[in-house]
């Protein structure tokens, strides 16, 4: 693993208190490697998330005079795994992880899911050592330059979809189930159904619990007949 110090560097923040980034940099395969559960960065994730979203919301709305569709498609297309995974491209993020030893032999430094996920991570850390303002600033240096003229984006994003087709009726509510993880850590894959009124109307399997979701509105939607591609 790089010096951590290179990684503020290329983030352009610097810690107080360095174990919020070296937390952020720690894989789950990592954490029970060192036998430490509750090291890995799988709760800074689940804030980042949250924080990414409202940053970008606010940038869309100061920015975009759209509909709220719009708005939302947009908001989707920037904070979605694959977009997460170019941005931790740009800082390298890779090359500092903290891996377990399986992880590390089968590619995790460059797989997608685990980049975005550490992405999101390093956002918490960074809203929890130093506020809104310099996680505010992360954030939206890998927004578009002028957001008016940004490309649609190439890929679709399922989930999107499937809630614009059930917003139709304010009484329909769409819920995403883990029912089940498969393989060792360095290969696990997550199944995950996708309900409708406590009804599973599609399931999906995939590397990371994004990607099952993804997969579980896309046969959702074929079910229901729209075409998902």
């Amino acid at each position: 693993m790089e010096d951590l110090e290179r990684f503020e560097e290329l983030i352009g923040y610097k810690f107080k208190d360095i174990q919020l980034l070296k937390q952020a940099l720690s894989h789950s395969s990592y954490a029970n490697e060192k036998k430490r559960p509750n090291g890995s960065n799988e709760r800074l994730e689940f804030l980042g998330d949250s924080v990414l979203s409202i940053v970008v919301s606010d940038f869309l709305y100061k920015n975009l005079n759209v509909a709220e569709g719009e708005l939302t498609k947009m908001r989707a297309s920037l904070v979605c795994e694959k977009s997460l995974h170019i941005f931790a491209k740009e800082i390298e993020l890779g090359k500092f992880l903290r891996l377990g030893k399986g992880e590390e032999n089968t590619g995790g430094r460059e797989r997608p899911s685990i980049l975005a996920d550490a992405f999101e991570a390093v956002i918490a850390a960074i809203y929890l050592d130093g506020g809104m303002e310099p996680v505010s600033k992360h954030i939206l240096r890998f927004m578009p330059k002028d957001i008016r003229h940004a490309k649609k984006p190439v890929f679709n994003d399922f989930k999107t979809v499937l809630q614009e087709v059930v917003q139709k009726n304010p009484e329909e509510k769409v819920e995403y189930v883990l029912i089940g993880e498969e393989g060792p850590d360095h290969n696990k894959r997550f199944v995950v159904e996708v309900c409708l009124n406590d009804q599973v109307i599609g399931k999906g399997t995939g590397k990371s619990k994004k990607e099952a979701e993804q997969l579980a509105a896309k046969e959702a939607l074929e079910l229901m007949g729209y075409e998902a591609q």
